[in-house]
């Protein structure tokens, strides 16, 4: 009688989340060879583990190897950049600042969205990217990063609230950034054409004895 649970293999577990686990590396590393490492060392540390996985989530198994390794990753290389905390006393969530996808909207395809996920600190940036890119639920992203459903779901208010103003903050930038442009283009069109107009006014006041020694 064949096996009711035949055992998995490796490759069935993890391959299919490895987009996954990219991601989440890559937005808590902010640089793609980074991510590559981390998710490299995450896969070396999940065979070593995967004889005690069992038939639980794979997804969130997995990525909570990842997790655990991008920050290990963060700790060794980037101590001082990457570790402080988010601080509610200097940053406050203004509920009059449009919400972070209608800023997507008039951003340049999502830059300033990119921009502005990469200047969360990471504890804020993997909520985001586990809740809204890769659509996980309060009980998987608690599950991955080991805190409650109640802290996850705090923790993503804020984020969201942080992510909106930073949005804003970007979005005030590029327009003063694009009126400012603009302005120096009108004040160089400006000099060319007095230039012009300047020297259309001193050939018309060439005298005659001018003219015929030139000729």
């Amino acid at each position: 009688m064949p096996d009711a649970n035949p055992p998995l293999h490796f490759e069935q577990v993890v391959l299919p989340h490895l987009n996954a686990a990219y991601n989440l590396a890559f937005w808590l590393t902010r640089n793609r060879q980074d991510a590559e490492d981390v998710v490299q060392e995450a896969c070396l540390r999940a065979i070593r583990f995967f004889p005690g996985f069992g038939l639980g989530d794979a997804r969130a198994w997995l990525m909570t190897i990842v997790r655990n390794t991008s920050y290990t990753w963060l700790q060794a290389n980037r101590p001082l950049r990457d570790a402080a905390e988010f601080d509610e006393n200097l940053f406050h969530a203004d509920s009059g600042v449009p919400d972070p996808e209608e800023l997507t909207l008039q951003s340049d395809s999502g830059n300033l969205l990119r921009r502005a996920l990469e200047m969360l600190p990471p504890n804020f940036r993997e909520v985001v990217v586990l809740r809204e890119i890769e659509g996980m639920s309060y009980k998987e992203i608690a599950a991955i990063t080991g805190l409650p459903a109640g802290t996850v779901m705090s923790s993503l208010s804020r984020a969201r609230g942080r992510l909106r103003q930073v949005l804003a903050d970007l979005l005030i930038s590029s327009h003063a950034a694009s009126r400012g442009d603009q302005t120096n283009e009108e004040l160089r069109r400006g000099s060319c054409q007095r230039a012009s107009l300047s020297y259309a006014t001193s050939s018309k006041e060439e005298t005659p004895s001018q003219i015929h020694g030139d000729r």
